[in-house]
């Protein structure tokens, strides 16, 4: 198999003219950026870089974060990206655990490099202007920081015959996936499994050359690199968006006719609620994917009749192991994550099985399982053999999902093992009650969670977003009633529901149900909390 720094190659080699990325008034095509890759590479090679080093940056998603990417895949340093809201204290965890050698940061994260005293031991290279760089003063011995800017001029790598430093079973990335609980974990990608999975998104998705995607999903998260890479199979466009706003969104959608969109449910929610969508020519876009989270019905059908896509695509997967599973027809059976990826084998367990086997039958629900020995499928994480012993069992990898594989051998997902509510012992799905909720006209979004109760061990739950311009109010007796005429079975009707100003979220948009269990959530009127009871 093809390393990643050949892959790329592939695409100048094959369009060399053809546009390769957009970041506002930067547009370079493949041999243009090429050109700024080998620069790139040689620069970071100067600063003694090489096969097997981490590179930790901490960016936006911006050109020059997706040619660092590439520049690494040519040498073998593992680009190792972090969210740029990192705090001081998971820069400095990061940079210890990788062992990074060098450090990519801009403005935005500055401070958050200055907190870290590894980062001060290091090399640092500052993207675009910062008003101040802080340095704490004991370091001033260490290393200056070096701009971007060097890189671009220094000796490039032989643009004729490139040295290729990585194989296939070299590490091409590290991500470091944000549990809910404790320390992230570093999970390293081989240069052989990222290319099957950006091989698989290409198949799973139907892309054809010169596809057209938006740089929505951050490069420091497996979707976000999953664009990336699958444009350059297709000799493909990546328009970089810095940092998402639905507004610029919808301006890039119909200036540069994007062809294809792969976000989280919650980014669809927000662009088709911005005012200037109805007036937005967003014809170009014929194939429509979603990853991260669940998709409600309701929304489910409202992108469907806002952009009437050709193929829509639910997907399942993780940082681990890039696809599960595959649903071609979202549309067709809401709710359903379809059958395993091309690349991998799935499987449920009963929800405390330490063992791959035996499976459970139809319709129950457990935890699901993903074969180890599929071409996306990771190794085992960075120095955590605890958590490898959590996870990694008898050749699978248990996911901390929770689903069911209906009659048809459709899986559906139902949310985390840690999200599952107990409630008087029956085992109850958020994401069954968000579905039903989400369907009336007035809910804007939903999420449920489960609080402690003295009698029934948990409650039930709904943190509601009301929809603004609805024509019928709601409180919790019309929510209630609501699910009454419904088939969600009464055990499962929410007992309490929390009317909140927005319902919270990651940086990459999944619902974070421990702020609503813990009460770290806005509720809608400032000075007093409303919750209905039912």
């Amino acid at each position: 198999m093809l390393d990643l720094g050949r892959t790329f190659l592939q695409s100048v080699e094959r369009s060399p003219t053809a546009l390769a990325i957009i970041d506002g008034d930067i547009r370079l095509t493949y041999a243009e950026w090429f050109d700024k890759v080998c620069h790139v590479a040689g620069g970071l090679a100067g600063l003694g870089l090489g096969r097997g080093d981490h590179l930790l940056v901490v960016l936006q998603n911006r050109w020059e974060m997706a040619t660092l990417h590439w520049a690494c895949q040519f040498l073998g340093v593992v680009d190792t990206p972090l969210n740029w809201r990192a705090k001081p204290d998971e820069v400095e965890y990061c940079a210890v655990d990788s062992g990074a050698k060098a450090i990519v940061f801009e403005a935005v994260s500055a401070d958050a490099i200055a907190g870290s005293p590894r980062a001060q031991q290091m090399a640092r290279i500052l993207v675009g202007q910062a008003e101040a760089v802080q340095t704490d003063p004991s370091t001033q011995a260490n290393p200056p920081t070096l701009s971007f800017d060097d890189l671009l001029i220094a000796p490039p790598l032989d643009r004729e015959d490139p040295p290729l430093a990585a194989g296939p079973e070299d590490i091409s990335l590290m991500l470091y996936t944000s549990g809910t609980t404790g320390k992230p974990k570093g999970v390293p990608r081989r240069h052989r499994q990222e290319r099957a999975a950006a091989l698989a998104h290409v198949a799973q998705n139907s892309y054809r050359r010169g596809e057209r995607t938006l740089g929505v999903m951050p490069l420091y998260h497996t979707m976000g690199v999953r664009s990336l890479l699958s444009m350059a199979m297709v000799d493909g466009l990546f328009v970089c968006v810095p940092r998402y706003d639905s507004a610029a969104v919808l301006r890039l959608i119909a200036s540069e006719r994007i062809t294809n969109l792969y976000l989280v449910p919650t980014l669809y929610h927000d662009m088709l609620a911005h005012p200037t969508f109805a007036q937005t020519d967003v014809t170009s876009v014929t194939k429509i994917g979603f990853a991260g989270a669940p998709m409600h019905d309701a929304l489910l059908k409202r992108i469907d009749a806002a952009f009437k896509p050709e193929l829509f695509v639910n997907h399942y997967g993780s940082s681990e192991v890039y696809t599960c599973t595959i649903n071609q027809d979202a549309v067709a059976k809401p709710g359903c994550a379809g059958r395993a990826g091309i690349n991998t084998r799935i499987g449920v367990v009963p929800l405390d099985a330490v063992a791959p086997h035996p499976r459970i039958a139809a319709g129950q629900e457990g935890q699901i399982i993903a074969d180890l020995a599929g071409d996306e499928a990771f190794d085992g994480y960075w120095n955590r053999p605890d958590a490898d012993a959590k996870s990694l069992r008898g050749g699978w990898y248990f996911t901390g999902d929770t689903g069911y594989v209906d009659a048809d051998g459709d899986l559906f997902v139902t949310g985390r093992v840690d999200d599952m509510i107990i409630s008087g012992g029956e085992n109850i799905s958020p994401v069954d009650i968000e579905s039903v909720l989400s369907l009336h006209p007035g809910v804007d979004e939903v999420a449920v969670a489960g609080l402690p109760d003295e009698r029934w061990g948990q409650r039930v739950v709904a943190f509601v977003k009301r929809h603004r311009h609805a024509d019928t109010a709601i409180d919790s007796a019309v929510l209630d009633a609501w699910c009454r005429t419904s088939d969600l079975v009464n055990f499962k009707r929410p007992r309490d529901y929390v009317f909140v100003q927005a319902i919270p979220k990651s940086p990459v948009g999944k619902v974070l149900r421990r702020c609503l269990v813990a009460g770290d959530y806005e509720p809608e009127h400032p000075l007093s909390k409303e919750q209905d009871s039912v």
